[in-house]
């Protein structure tokens, strides 16, 4: 069930606050309720301590065999 809540905040942050809804495809209430519960996510079991990007990563190149020494050696490649 879904309950009004409000809040009294600075137009600027509001409009601050619209503008990142719009960017992301949602409203301000929707990105509220993502924040108010992410709130506590840290100390809960059945949450990853990383976002489910990074989390589904962990480990894919452990079985390659790449190394430190691989991987710096693709920064100078890649920066140099």
């Amino acid at each position: 069930m879904n309950t009004k809540l409000t809040l009294r905040l600075d137009e600027h942050l509001i409009e601050q606050a619209k503008g990142e809804a719009a960017k992301r495809g949602k409203s301000v209430s929707q990105m509220v309720a993502e924040f108010f519960g992410s709130l506590g996510a840290a100390s809960r079991r059945d949450v990853a301590p990383y976002p489910p990007i990074t989390a589904s990563l962990l480990g894919v190149l452990r079985a390659k065999g790449t190394t430190e020494a691989d991987y710096k050696r693709h920064l100078r490649e890649k920066y140099l």
